[in-house]
């Protein structure tokens, strides 16, 4: 029986020095009408899609556990981009399979090299897997990679991870810098395309921008795809790997069993199927895209960069307090990133709907005005 006199447990010394000081994610959500905070595909999908993914839930057998290798999906997948299943790995979300290549890859003495700014993740599980991060900085005006320095660090690295379009920043990366990492390096390289099929021909959901066709002839490349942001499955947790298949096997080795639960995979396998059909969204959101970036560049004071994804890092004065009064007086959310070593005063802003965007335009070009 407990004591019911007992100080309330300390696990400070209990925790693994390694994740010592680790709080839980917060994304600063707020309840507003308008939640262009977090990246997500606002844009409502097709009836026959939507009525496809519900039908394929309903048909799952919940007492049954998944296939833990997705396998229906990875087929799926496999055929989608032209490869063959010991390609592909699902995972619950990108995050997962990041979190494992970190962990079976990375390690101590095992350096993985980053870009910043970037997706704060890659360096939080670097350091939950005891991993050495170097950090080669991108421009701070353009944001763009040195080429130079990034090979010059890499040569003495296990990993580098590079995210194509950029997360905050929009930019696209430029294929020969991949080509010369695989060249003049031993890394292996891992090119994050979750928002890829905002960045090139929507027709082609992005394809001509990705990198997947490169894997079969570089076996020390991954690309990482996702199906929450173009699909709008962000609540659906499904993400996927294309690689070597010695990759592939490393992965599946460490990996928390049964991760990708039947709904997941059912879900997810009616979405690509039926992936054609999401044509019209995406070329929808980037006419909004660039629609709204011009909105953005035409408000005093209002510093927008170009951007290959369905959102946009804009700098303003008083960036901070422009998000709290967003939120507060026109219910809309943002995210701030004026935190973030390199982009001060710089808020994201995610490609709503017309509606959406029209809002936030209205409220950005007042709150601007009063800030300056």
């Amino acid at each position: 029986m407990a004591d019911r006199g007992a100080s309330p447990l300390d696990v400070t010394g209990r925790v693994r020095p390694a994740l010592a000081g680790f709080e839980p994610y917060d994304p600063a959500f707020t309840p507003c009408r308008i939640n262009l905070s977090a990246n997500e595909n606002t844009h409502p999908l097709p009836a026959s899609v939507t009525e496809a993914m519900r039908a394929a839930a309903v048909s799952c057998a919940l007492n049954r556990y998944p296939d833990p290798m997705a396998n229906d999906l990875r087929d799926l997948l496999a055929a989608w981009h032209g490869v063959e299943r010991a390609n592909v790995m699902v995972g619950n979300g990108g995050d997962e399979l990041l979190f494992n290549l970190l962990f079976t890859f990375g390690g101590p003495g095992h350096a993985l090299v980053t870009c910043p700014p970037d997706f704060s993740e890659y360096a939080n599980f670097a350091k939950m897997c005891e991993t050495p991060c170097v950090e080669v900085w991108r421009d701070a005006n353009t944001f763009e990679v040195d080429a130079d320095a990034l090979v010059d660090a890499a040569r003495s690295a296990s990993l580098v991870i590079l995210t194509s379009p950029n997360n905050p920043t929009g930019n696209l990366l430029d294929p020969a810098l991949v080509r010369r990492l695989l060249d003049e390096t031993n890394a292996l390289v891992l090119v994050d395309e979750a928002y890829v099929e905002f960045a090139g021909t929507p027709s082609h959901l992005g394809e001509d921008a990705s990198l997947v066709c490169w894997v079969a002839g570089c076996p020390r490349l991954m690309v990482l795809r996702t199906l929450s942001k173009a699909f709008g499955l962000a609540g659906l947790r499904a993400g996927y790997l294309v690689a070597d298949p010695a990759v592939i096997d490393a992965l599946a080795s460490i990996r928390q069993i049964y991760s990708e639960d039947v709904l997941a995979q059912a879900v997810a396998a009616a979405a690509v199927s039926r992936r054609r059909e999401l044509v019209g969204v995406v070329a929808d959101v980037v006419a909004e895209r660039e629609r709204l970036a011009a909105g953005l560049a035409a408000i005093p004071g209002v510093e927008v960069w170009p951007s290959a994804a369905n959102f946009l890092l804009v700098r303003l004065p008083g960036a901070s307090r422009v998000r709290a009064r967003l939120r507060d007086e026109y219910s809309i959310l943002v995210r701030d990133f004026s935190y973030a070593p390199g982009l001060a005063d710089c808020l994201r802003l995610t490609v709503g709907t017309r509606e959406e965007n029209d809002r936030l335009l209205d409220a950005l070009s007042i709150l601007a005005r009063e800030e300056a």
